[in-house]
């Protein structure tokens, strides 16, 4: 079935936003993605009818608590985990992975190891080295090919020991785009006595998770880049999260996932997740999906996928024709999301941005918290990348415009 574009995008309202009647081409959706009116209209419903916190027996906070118990469960459906207490839902990825690094910080001692992969966001690095640090603890960094674009099992294999308790580690570059994979590279690490803590922030935007599938211990993702509000979501395996040693205050629930909440949750946000994933079960049907709520959402994914990789395709290949213009990623659409990274011989990144977004090209530009990569790349510290993000809204109309605002910005 064609990919219904015109109708994927009517649920987007911000799409027909314009700026002094300048249409504007979202392609800064690697660092936030916009989100449709279903997710809108959740969270104006519940200010409207559902205002309350919880645990009482009033009318509202009882509707609270199931929108609650309904928003893990079909996260838990989301993330491919049949158990809806192995879903937690905070503030955003790094501050859920700070929250859980400290809680796993009782279960290590001194010369134990913790191994960083060098393609991770901030996010998934600095909560480990200082816990590294507070614990007397050995860090080691897994490099990623400069080839391939992802982590070899070879790389990993060197680095594994005994004493080796914790592997950090990116599904998806928020900077090159490249992809890890994850279900190999966690058995190893498994294998020799680690655990496996995984971001899949840039991943869960364009490819559905599937935990049981992966057989890593925790997944961070965040909501507010699959067309969600801003919140983050963090998969755990229950006897892992049962025996952490839990940061709470002492009247707080023991049990899961509220034994991590820290204060009362935002659920006007958690509302408006709900409205997010009911949209993928209205685009899995508008595509003829059928089936449970886990195959509905497989039935998204395989289309919103689809569509991207015909966006990604064409931008690649305009890029590549581009004089003076490095791309800082694969070419190729094996082992990569649409999140295309670049640099310029004569122009700056932040010009390049500048200029594309007085074209009303919406990008970002720098190291995007991809620290250690820029780094790894020896990219200029003071302007990293010219990074674009493609979403499933976007068209192949806006690539070929992108494409001819970047050709003009670079011949200046």
């Amino acid at each position: 079935m064609t990919f219904p574009i015109e109708a994927v995008r009517a649920q987007f309202p911000s799409l027909a936003t314009t700026d002094k009647g300048q249409h504007r081409i979202y392609f800064d959706n690697a660092a936030g993605t916009q989100v449709p009116q279903q997710t809108i209209d959740r969270i104006v419903d519940f200010f409207h009818r559902f205002n309350s916190n919880t645990g009482v027996f009033n009318p509202t906070s009882v509707e609270v608590d199931a929108m609650y118990a309904q928003a893990v469960a079909a996260m838990a459906d989301f993330l491919g985990t049949g158990d809806p207490g192995e879903v937690i839902i905070g503030a955003n990825m790094t501050t859920l992975t700070y929250q859980l690094s400290r809680s796993l910080a009782h279960q290590f001692a001194p010369g134990d190891e913790v191994i960083i992969s060098r393609m991770e966001h901030e996010g998934n690095v600095s909560p480990w080295l200082q816990m590294a640090e507070e614990r007397g603890m050995v860090v080691k960094w897994l490099e990623f090919d400069r080839d391939t674009w992802r982590v070899e099992p070879a790389s990993l294999e060197a680095l594994l020991t005994p004493r080796t308790r914790v592997l950090a580690l990116n599904y998806a570059s928020n900077l090159t785009g490249g992809v890890n994979d994850v279900k190999t590279l966690t058995a190893m690490a498994q294998a020799a006595g680690a655990l496996v803590y995984v971001d899949a922030v840039q991943y869960a935007s364009h490819r559905l998770i599937d935990v049981a599938d992966l057989g890593c211990d925790f997944l961070a993702c965040s909501p507010y880049k699959f067309y969600g509000p801003h919140l983050g979501v963090v998969f755990g395996k229950r006897a892992r999260l049962e025996a952490l040693h839990a940061y709470k205050l002492r009247c707080a629930t023991n049990d899961l996932p509220l034994r991590f909440s820290m204060g009362t949750p935002a659920f006007e946000l958690i509302a408006g997740l709900l409205g997010t994933l009911a949209y993928f079960t209205w685009l899995a049907e508008t595509m003829g999906a059928t089936g449970d709520r886990r195959s509905q959402f497989k039935g998204a994914y395989d289309a919103m996928g689809a569509h991207e990789d015909q966006l990604t395709e064409a931008l690649l290949k305009g890029l590549a024709e581009l004089p003076g213009l490095t791309l800082q990623g694969t070419a190729s659409l094996e082992h990569r999301v649409a999140t295309i990274s670049f640099t310029h011989d004569r122009h700056p990144a932040s010009a390049i941005a500048q200029a594309l977004s007085a074209s009303g090209l919406f990008c970002h530009w720098g190291d995007n918290y991809a620290f250690e990569v820029a780094r790894a790349l020896n990219l200029d510290p003071d302007e990293g990348v010219l990074r674009l993000g493609l979403a499933h809204y976007n068209t192949l109309a806006e690539v070929e415009q992108a494409l001819q605002m970047i050709r003009s910005t670079l011949a200046a």
